[in-house]
């Protein structure tokens, strides 16, 4: 079986990462390359790196003859354009795959607080974190695919909220991105004079995946979960590294607390429960989630930090992960990449 993909959205670094993983996948086609912008140029004009793997024209996205055409449609584009347009893809007969926040989100009035108006409130999607939701994801028709952020701290807190080991009303996270994170497009955030030998925390009390996180943790604890979310860019391209400050609903010992992790992560072929903290040279390049855990002297409180590649495991290559899932591939398929260490 080949599955035959599309991408809408290839000018950004995500859709760029998705083309590159795919074009090395053995079981998937790609019959089609699009963007609203960049149609009509070539892929290697926005990825020069991809010189010569791709040598089809961007087309303009013909969103109804894509839903016919292909099995699955990833959009890799900003918020706002998969809830315009898949709705008419699924009519076609493929399945969606979004990597924006447009259908991350249960709660449509939280959504909008943070994104603005829904345009097509009555589609569902199903949270795409594999390691979560798998029999959901193989299942679905639309997989609405984890920010970056969301990813890495949901994946660390899952182990201690599922036992209900934490106390859930205290819960710190303090991250780091690189700029990739912000996209490909030029900005005074990211423009690199104010980004190097620098570091920015921004968002401070209110960043859009703060509700995204905590709806998943409190799926998982059942009952709120409340979380101090701030993020910080650092002088990076990509990667992030999250660190999470945890009291203990009672005095724990170290090896608890990593009996919790190796046995919910047991048999996830992505995510690796580490004996030291991870660091990001372990995961830039693959799509792997390291996780690390230190617990105080008393078992009082404790640390624990989540190392992902944000373009990989924080989007593209998760996406890749959910597609093999939701087409009853292995799920590992082309996504076995060693990280990049130097």
């Amino acid at each position: 079986m080949r599955v035959r993909v599309a991408i809408v959205g290839i000018s950004g670094y995500t859709g760029g990462e998705l083309l590159r993983i795919l074009l090395n996948h053995p079981r998937v086609e790609v019959v089609g390359v699009c963007g609203v912008k960049s149609a009509g140029g070539r892929v290697s004009d926005y990825h020069p790196h991809l010189a010569g793997l791709w040598d089809g024209p961007i087309e303009e996205p013909r969103y109804a003859e894509l839903g016919r055409s292909a099995d699955v449609v990833f959009f890799s584009t900003p918020h706002g354009v998969a809830m315009r347009n898949a709705p008419e893809v699924l009519k076609g007969g493929a399945k969606v795959i979004d990597l924006s926040a447009d259908y991350r989100l249960k709660d449509v009035s939280v959504f909008e607080r943070y994104y603005g108006k829904h345009e097509s409130p009555e589609v569902k999607g199903v949270y795409g974190l594999p390691e979560i939701h798998r029999d959901e994801i193989r299942r679905a028709k639309l997989v609405a695919n984890p920010g970056c952020y969301p990813t890495a701290v949901i994946l660390s807190l899952a182990p201690l909220v599922r036992r209900g080991m934490i106390d859930t009303d205290r819960v710190v996270v303090d991250a780091m991105s690189g700029s990739s994170g912000a996209g490909a497009s030029p900005s005074e955030f990211t423009h690199h004079p104010t980004t190097a030998a620098n570091v920015k925390p921004y968002s401070a009390v209110n960043h859009r995946h703060l509700p995204e996180i905590e709806q998943e943790l409190g799926e998982l604890a059942g009952r709120r979960v409340r979380v101090l979310f701030t993020p910080h860019l650092v002088p990076i391209s990509r990667g992030i590294l999250t660190t999470a400050h945890v009291f203990f609903s009672q005095g724990v010992r170290p090896e608890q607390v990593r009996r919790a992790y190796e046995e919910f992560f047991r048999d996830e072929p992505f995510v690796r429960v580490r004996q030291r903290l991870p660091e990001l040279n372990f995961v830039v390049g693959s799509n792997y989630c390291d996780i690390g855990v230190e617990v105080s002297e008393g078992g009082e409180w404790g640390v624990v930090v989540a190392a992902i590649d944000n373009l990989i495991k924080g989007a593209s290559g998760q996406a890749v992960q959910n597609m093999n899932i939701m087409f009853g591939l292995e799920e590992t398929e082309g996504l076995k990449t060693a990280p990049l260490r130097p």
